[in-house]
């Protein structure tokens, strides 16, 4: 998977691009969810936390994507 994800032209820096941006926009989400009326303030730690989540696969596939370059 990962030889097919550099053969299609995605770069270890675009995965951590994406990392960086999932902890943003952890960040503006929750902070979002948090300040709409209505909202619980465990709905919005829900969504804080669910697109967190996503980093550390965005970090580990820029791993694999950088040593899949240095072959």
């Amino acid at each position: 998977m990962i030889e097919k994800l550099n053969e299609m032209g995605i770069r270890s820096e675009h995965a951590y691009l994406g990392g960086f941006a999932s902890i943003g926009l952890s960040m503006l989400s929750w902070l979002l969810s948090r300040g709409k009326q209505g909202d619980s303030k465990a709905q919005s730690d829900r969504w804080g936390i669910f697109i967190g989540h996503w980093a550390p696969t965005f970090f580990a596939l820029g791993i694999a994507l950088k040593l899949e370059e240095k072959k």
